[in-house]
């Protein structure tokens, strides 16, 4: 049996009371699986990952449970166990990469390791030193998820993961997502489909803040992707 890692029971969640983003959304994920989330702009995804994030409080839930017990989004313990990475993150623009990297070491009480096959994977050599606000968005991307990578938490989640990626360091952050597994699980979203079908155990397809489809293993394919997205010209 598959060991369970997180799960979510009819979640809602809203930015203002008069228009809900997600309706009782349910997601169970698994120890040591690579999920991907994809839908149309509006669907959900973004806000989804806020939740579990702990940075939108204004949700509701049947029930949420870490490791078979029930958690909140804000409890320490929940938050030492996940990382997240978003499509855009204009913080901490007054700190170079090492510090950052120093920085989230330390809140999640781990010691600094050894990234310098990160770095060089990502191209990121000239840069370590720069200030976060003087480098190009792809850049700074690249810190969060040199961060990320090095830091192996239990729960990986990752907003649009390669927008702002050279070519290289997406092939190179295909390989990262794809072997996560050893570590623990990844729950991404992306409108690039190459990415999904390339790295993911289980697609999930969200549609007005709802799964409508899953597709696990040998069903995942671009063509059903797509058909189950109603948009076969815009992926």
């Amino acid at each position: 049996m598959k060991a369970s890692l997180l799960a979510v029971r009819n979640l809602h969640a809203w930015y203002t009371r008069e228009k809900t983003v997600l309706s009782c959304l349910s997601l169970e994920l698994f120890r040591h699986e690579t999920v991907g989330m994809i839908g149309l702009n509006g669907a959900g995804k973004t806000t989804f990952l806020k939740v579990l994030s702990g940075l939108l409080p204004s949700f509701r839930a049947d029930g949420i449970w870490f490791d078979g017990r029930p958690v909140n989004f804000r409890d320490r313990k929940f938050k030492t166990c996940r990382y997240t990475v978003f499509a855009e993150d204009d913080s901490f623009p007054y700190f170079t990469f090492r510090e950052y990297l120093s920085y989230v070491f330390s809140a999640y009480r781990e010691n600094v390791p050894d990234v310098s096959e990160l770095i060089r994977g990502f191209h990121f050599e000239g840069y370590t030193d720069v200030l976060l606000r003087d480098l190009s968005t792809g850049n700074r991307k690249k810190v969060f998820l040199i961060t990320a990578f090095a830091l192996r938490p239990e729960l990986l989640l990752l907003d649009e993961p390669v927008n702002g990626l050279d070519f290289q360091s997406t092939e190179y952050l295909y390989q990262l997502i794809a072997g996560y597994k050893a570590y623990g699980t990844v729950l991404f979203s992306s409108h690039v489909l190459e990415s999904i079908t390339l790295t993911s155990d289980r697609v999930v397809v969200l549609e007005e803040g709802q799964i409508r489809r899953t597709f696990e293993k040998d069903r995942i394919n671009a063509v059903e992707i797509r058909e189950a997205l109603h948009d076969t010209h815009g992926i």
